[in-house]
């Protein structure tokens, strides 16, 4: 295998302090290691440029800017200039740990994959609100985030705020498409059915700000919702009963609140055990009574955000048979 020289492509859109944040992180790294960053600005009216400039000096950085095409697009364009032969896709809103660099490289030279992802968590800085959201979107008791805890869990289906792809891999699939959010799975899964092997690199995480409040969080899941019936469409291969979760979830609850005006409390209090035990590990995790109780409300807004985007979706595309550009054009960049 030939030295892999990483390049970091990130595309930004109106987050100048973020890139900043972002690139304090990449003077803490450790080791030694070859590598450039690639920021792409995606149309923004914020400009990053000159945050860029500040960084010049002290690290390997080049900068783009762009009309305004989507972060998948961004990436593509990231990636078609960078110099590098694997490239580590990353969100604007996020954070390196100092050991990120070295985890990859090490995993890497032990064993070659494609492709790989990497989880996110929260860091000690962050407000309660975005490590409530961050922890119902990777609990083992919600529907989102990793799940497992295995050092190395194949055919994983990476997100692009931490995602690495080789050149080679970038060149046969011609990169992420035109559908927003879920061109990181689309890409995924497309890698596969070529023989790509994905993985999950466990230690390989990020620390994921989520700057978001309860409605943006709540449009963000929606979609996610959404776009999952049509990567089913896309990826018959894909299809789970596992999506229909936090529709089903989200049904019950309804039902179970219909029920209790009825005296009929059971399904009611199996919600209440259910809840009890989120704010129990919630609590563990955070050490924080505030974000405890806020992570219900996350969860909460997670399960019927998702639940009700998917059985919209399902009814549009599988019902009505439309198409998901007619369905939700506001899902697809030109």
């Amino acid at each position: 295998m030939a030295a892999i020289y990483f390049s970091f492509i990130i595309p930004v859109y109106n987050r100048p302090q973020e890139v900043k944040e972002l690139l304090q992180s990449f003077l803490s790294l450790e080791g030694q290691h070859q590598y450039e960053i690639v920021i792409v600005e995606d149309g923004s009216t914020e400009s990053s440029e000159q945050v860029v400039d500040t960084f010049k000096e002290q690290l390997e950085i080049s900068y783009f800017n762009k009309p305004n095409s989507g972060p998948g697009d961004s990436r593509n364009y990231g990636m078609r200039n960078a110099k590098g032969n694997y490239f580590i896709i990353l969100d604007s809103d996020v954070l390196l740990p100092p050991h990120y660099l070295n985890t990859i490289s090490s995993f890497l030279r032990e064993t070659y994959y494609d492709c790989f992802g990497g989880p996110d968590a929260a860091h000690s800085s962050f407000t309660p609100l975005q490590k409530a959201i961050n922890f119902a979107m990777t609990s083992f008791i919600t529907t989102g985030g990793i799940r497992g805890g295995a050092e190395k869990i194949e055919d994983f289906q990476p997100r692009s705020f931490n995602m690495g792809l080789s050149k080679a891999a970038f060149l046969a699939t011609g990169g992420f498409g035109k559908i927003h959010p879920g061109e990181d799975p689309d890409l995924s899964l497309r890698l596969q059915q070529l023989g790509y092997k994905t993985v999950l690199i466990a230690k390989a995480f990020v620390y994921h700000k989520r700057r978001i409040s309860w409605s943006k969080f709540y449009k963000q899941v929606h979609k996610f919702g959404q776009v999952r019936p049509i990567l089913n469409q896309w990826h018959p291969s894909s299809k789970s009963v596992v999506y229909w979760l936090p529709t089903v979830f989200s049904l019950g609850m309804l039902i179970a609140v219909l029920l209790a005006l009825w005296s009929s409390y059971f399904l009611l209090y199996l919600y209440g055990v259910y809840f009890a035990l989120a704010w129990i590990l919630a609590l563990i995790s955070n050490k924080n009574i505030k974000v405890a109780c806020m992570a219900l409300c996350a969860i909460s807004i997670q399960f019927f955000g998702y639940g009700y985007g998917f059985l919209k979706s399902t009814i549009a595309l599988v019902i009505l048979r439309k198409t998901p550009e007619t369905a939700f054009p506001h899902l697809f960049f030109n």
